[in-house]
């Protein structure tokens, strides 16, 4: 059963999971260069010391990781996770449909680890961390330490051998149909950094197909981010 709670601006969804409900909860993590809320949706049992990172869209004109969120906020959370999910952490990219943020920086070069100057579509900023959004992410990865972190990009259809747990990677790779690759690791790259700061957690990049997903597709992705996830 699905009951829906009108929260502010944000419909809260109440999921039965058993004799439980899991309520969705809303935080405000951060804001975009041009004041857009970066909103956080956390669901499943908030004291659980096993904390799972999804991520819809990081490039703006990259998007259809959002749908997988989507799907992933109406099924039922293991038990003994919590679960955070970002729809996206560019809300303004998303909105002009441009790789960067409102300043053209890509956010996925512009962490601390490794970074370096780069120009052009892949501009990483005037140093590390220096846009909004980026903080944003960072304070928000330090603060949850997540076991597993999920970013979704597009659009060369694999799970990207990350540097985390390969196994993991693998795992998710076959639940969700796609091959595994060992793509290029660019220098401020979030799940480089993230890997490197937290060796015990494991961040993964999927890479979906271009053009939108289908809701039977989305629908496959978040089912394994719930398999994974346990």
């Amino acid at each position: 059963m699905l009951r829906l709670v009108a929260l502010g601006a944000l419909t809260v969804a109440l999921l039965a999971t058993g004799t439980a409900q899991a309520v969705l909860r809303r935080h405000v993590v951060g804001r975009s260069l041009t004041g857009r809320p970066i909103v956080a949706l956390e669901l499943g049992d908030p004291g659980a010391p096993r904390k799972v990172l999804v991520v819809g869209c990081v490039h703006g004109n990259e998007p259809a990781g959002i749908a997988v969120t989507s799907r992933l906020l109406r099924l039922a959370v293991p038990r003994g996770v919590d679960l955070w999910v970002v729809p996206s952490f560019n809300p303004d990219g998303q909105h002009a449909g441009t790789r960067g943020n409102a300043r053209g920086v890509d956010l996925n070069r512009n962490f601390p680890f490794r970074w370096t100057q780069l120009a052009g579509v892949y501009y990483s900023g005037r140093h590390a961390l220096s846009e909004p959004e980026s903080r944003s992410a960072y304070a928000l990865i330090r603060r949850l330490r997540p076991a597993i972190s999920i970013w979704f990009h597009q659009h060369m259809d694999v799970v990207d051998v990350s540097g985390g747990n390969s196994a993991l990677e693998t795992r998710y790779a076959r639940l969700v149909g796609l091959r595994t690759a060992s793509l290029v690791r660019p220098p401020g790259s979030i799940v480089t950094w993230e890997n490197n700061a937290f060796p015990n957690g494991s961040a993964f990049v999927v890479e979906l197909p271009a053009g939108p997903l289908a809701p039977p597709a989305a629908l496959r992705f978040a089912r394994a981010v719930d398999v994974i996830a346990r």
